[in-house]
């Protein structure tokens, strides 16, 4: 990777923002963390996870104010990080203890997508064929339907007649979203780390995506960026491979801070966001594209209310990825197979208010192996005297 090109975009454009982070030191372990400016401060001793840190109310002034122990240069974090050097301090995904969440088919165009997908049985030779038919007979129109509406009602029935209806339109327009669990706790690599593909898959793509951090409380605190790696050749075979399309080591990727929302950040400027993406290959294939948050078929805090309610409730806080609009098709390689990942390629997606997360891609069998878990984590932080 670029560092020099790469650590101008990391962090977020306003000096001014919030931000809350996760640092491994390899002397102590995991640390919650505040990035001041050059600075990143230890502020563990305050709170020992980040899940305990965001339900506080006076979270702000912590990362803003709070004394903290160890310090270290942003510079030289962002620099261990992107070269994963496993000797030095280097940032974490920003999440602990929160559950991982994830809303599919929030957007018009990766819900035709995955209709696609679906029609397609999962082959990419087939796709173009399928996406040409299905344009004719949905076109454009579809984008204006509020899910959940009788105009939708209206819409399914007319596509049921067509024979185009789909599991995927059922949850893109129907009353209910798709929320789903993308990866256990504490399994998302964060920046510079290596993101996994299943390495019999030979269809698949990033999604860039706008993720939530929402308290025990149901109230979304803060965002971040997010990667929902994704198997299409695997979720188009049958919407019952979710799983194994979806949470494969190294999977899930999310940074590089939370950004904590305040005067400056406000749930409306997440709402108003582009999230752009670009993928650089060894090959010397490039790929660019944006999602746009406002063009979302259901509102953000709609989806944390399908999530978190008297029907499901989250001790711990949980992230919500919030979907995406990104489902490329330029080919890559023959004709009509569409774009799929290869080994090395370089994938940024950013966001001015957010920063840039970067990561690269390996097979999800060649990605360093998960082994921090929730035991080893509480057995750290009791080592260390935090849980006291």
């Amino acid at each position: 990777m670029d560092l020099t090109r790469r650590l101008r975009d990391i962090v977020p454009a306003d000096e001014g923002a919030t931000l809350a982070a996760r640092v491994f030191d390899p002397d102590v372990g995991p640390c919650v963390a505040a990035v001041r400016g050059d600075t990143v401060v230890d502020v563990s001793a305050v709170e020992p996870t980040m899940s305990h840190l965001l339900d506080r109310a006076d979270a702000l002034d912590i990362i803003r104010e709070a004394p903290g122990g160890a310090q270290w240069s942003t510079k030289q974090l962002l620099a261990n990080t992107l070269r994963q050097d496993d000797a030095g301090p280097r940032f974490l995904a920003p999440v602990d203890l929160q559950v991982i969440k994830a809303a599919g088919v929030t957007f018009v165009r990766s819900m035709l997508e995955r209709v696609i997908e679906e029609r397609a049985a999962g082959d990419p030779a087939r796709a173009a064929d399928v996406r040409r038919k299905l344009s004719d007979v949905v076109g454009g129109a579809i984008s204006q339907i509020r899910p959940g509406s009788e105009q939708a009602a209206t819409v399914k029935q007319v596509l049921i007649a067509e024979g185009l209806w789909s599991q995927y339109l059922e949850v893109g327009i129907g009353p209910d979203p798709e929320i789903f669990t993308k990866a256990p706790v504490l399994s998302a690599v964060g920046l510079g780390a290596q993101i996994g593909v299943l390495a019999r898959s030979r269809w698949n793509n990033p999604e860039p995506e706008l993720v939530l951090a929402v308290t025990s409380t149901g109230t979304a605190v803060a965002a971040t960026l997010g990667n929902d790696v994704n198997l299409r050749d695997f979720e188009g075979r049958s919407a019952l491979l979710l799983t194994e399309a979806k949470d494969n080591n190294a999977s899930c990727a999310i940074g590089p801070f939370l950004r904590l929302f305040d005067d400056s950040f406000t749930v409306d400027d997440a709402r108003g966001m582009d999230i752009t993406l670009r993928v650089e290959g060894t090959d010397g294939f490039t790929l660019a594209g944006t999602s746009s948050v406002g063009q979302i078929s259901r509102d953000p805090l709609d989806l944390v209310r399908h999530a978190f309610g008297p029907h499901h409730r989250y001790p711990d806080g949980f992230v919500l990825f919030t979907g995406t609009m990104f489902a490329p098709t330029e080919d890559r390689d023959a004709p009509g197979e569409g774009f799929t990942h290869k080994d090395g390629d370089v994938v940024a997606i950013s966001s001015p208010a957010l920063g840039t997360l970067v990561n690269q891609v390996t097979s999800a069998e060649a990605a360093p192996a998960w082994t921090f878990g929730i035991r080893t984590l509480m057995a750290n932080l009791a080592g260390r005297g935090l849980l006291s």
